[in-house]
C-alpha cells in the first residue's frame, strides 16, 4: 500500500534505549520515529539532510534551459522590496 510510506514509525522510549544500534541504522537510511514515554509522543528522530556533491557538469546541465535573467528588471524589483541607501536605520 502505498500510503505506508508516509507513516512514521512509533518507538518508545525503552525501545531506542534497548534498539539504539537499529534506531541508528534505520535513521542513517533515512526513516523517522516518533518517541514516546508513557503512551505520549515526546519528540521526534529525523535523519540530518547530508550536503552532497554535485559535478558542474550535472549543474550546467540541470541550468541549461532555464530562462535567462532580465537584470534591470531584477535590478528594478529588488530596488522596490529593498531600501538601498546607506543611512542609519531605526
Amino acid at each position: 500500500m502505498c500510503y505506508n510510506r508516509f507513516v512514521v514509525p512509533i518507538i518508545t522510549q525503552r525501545q531506542l534505549r534497548n534498539d539504539s544500534g537499529a534506531v541508528m541504522r534505520a535513521l542513517n537510511q533515512g526513516e523517522t520515529f516518533v518517541v514516546t514515554r508513557n503512551g505520549v509522543p515526546v519528540g521526534e528522530l529525523t535523519p540530518l539532510r547530508r550536503h552532497r556533491f554535485i559535478p558542474a557538469d550535472a549543474a550546467v546541465a540541470v541550468f541549461r534551459g532555464a530562462p535567462g535573467v532580465d537584470l534591470a528588471r531584477l535590478r528594478e524589483d529588488l530596488d522596490r522590496v529593498a531600501r538601498q541607501d546607506l543611512g542609519l536605520r531605526a
